[in-house]
């Protein structure tokens, strides 16, 4: 009894106590404090993570991949993506795989991951360098399937055709490409058999895209997810239930990490609502085991919030 009360009062002087898995399901998500946490979730992200390495750092490729304007008239068009390969990347050992997308006003390089200072990348770095993670990939594409992909000012309706573009050509092209669990073939592969060994994650419209696209369109593919303030046209907890259950009935997700800032005018409603009231309405996600929600208390729609976002999910996925 006296060990919990310690407890307690340790988590209220950090900002927070977690509640009970029946006080997010009603939709109590007035302030921080109410979070369902995975042990490997942080609220900051430690120094030693943030600081550049001089030894035993990654290296990011430029990618070139043929693909369809599958937004307009389907005509072939060549999209570029950027590849962060683990140091030591050695093409008889096999990678897990994350696909990591960007925002609405964003594309393939709005996550920094382009050079040698990307966040990501040094963040990357030194989990794999700390042991925390097994080296894994992470590719950053850009998320409008259409002609018109490098204008950030086009039709924001290119971002919900992502999802053929990612089943038809993107994870084909990695596959082939790159040292994967999937046992590539060109005249036949099951992409379904690598599942487990994808992750897709992103922030604000990409987080809508890891939902819509990711969980909804393509759990027979991945099976690890990160939403990072989700945008407000990501679907509710009902339509995501009642997709997975009815459309991937034979299909487990392993993770589901949802996460968005108290401040987010932007995104609150729709981050909150996408896991309010889920566990009740579908057996594959349950809270303490493959699901975790955490608010971040003032947290604006920022990468304040959105490096956090990265640092947790890269330290849950593909476990």
């Amino acid at each position: 009894m006296l060990l919990s009360l310690l407890m307690l009062i340790l988590l209220a002087a950090c900002g927070y106590v977690e509640a009970s898995a029946a006080e997010i399901e009603s939709g109590n998500y007035e302030t921080a404090s109410q979070d369902i946490l995975a042990a490997a979730v942080s609220y900051s992200i430690p120094t030693k993570y943030t600081t550049k390495r001089t030894n035993n750092a990654g290296t990011i490729r430029q990618i070139n991949y043929t693909t369809y304007d599958y937004f307009g008239n389907n005509s072939q068009i060549t999209k570029p993506a950027y590849v962060y390969l683990p140091y030591g990347y050695n093409s008889n050992q096999k990678y897990n795989v994350l696909y990591l997308m960007h925002g609405i006003g964003g594309n393939e390089r709005e996550w920094g991951m382009f050079n040698d200072s990307s966040t990501v990348k040094i963040i990357m770095d030194n989990l794999i360098y700390y042991k925390d993670i097994d080296p894994f990939i992470i590719v950053t594409p850009n998320g409008r399937s259409s002609k018109n992909y490098a204008n950030t000012s086009s039709d924001h309706n290119s971002f919900y055709k992502f999802g053929q573009e990612l089943r038809n050509d993107l994870i084909p092209y990695i596959d082939k490409n790159f040292s994967t669990y999937a046992n590539y073939n060109p005249n036949y592969y099951d992409k379904t058999a690598a599942r487990g060994h994808r992750a897709m994650a992103g922030l604000s419209m990409g987080g809508m895209q890891t939902i819509n696209i990711g969980i909804c369109e393509s759990l027979d593919l991945i099976s690890n997810f990160g939403a990072f303030s989700a945008a407000p046209t990501t679907y509710n907890a009902s339509r995501i239930a009642n997709t997975i259950n009815n459309n991937f009935s034979n299909y487990n997700i392993n993770t589901f990490y949802n996460m968005c800032g108290t401040s987010d005018g932007i995104a609150w409603a729709s981050a909150t609502g996408a896991t309010n009231g889920i566990t009740s309405l579908t057996n594959k996600l349950t809270y303490g085991n493959n699901l975790t929600w955490q608010a971040i208390q003032g947290g604006g729609h920022d990468f304040n919030v959105w490096y956090l976002g990265f640092y947790n999910f890269a330290r849950m996925a593909f476990k």
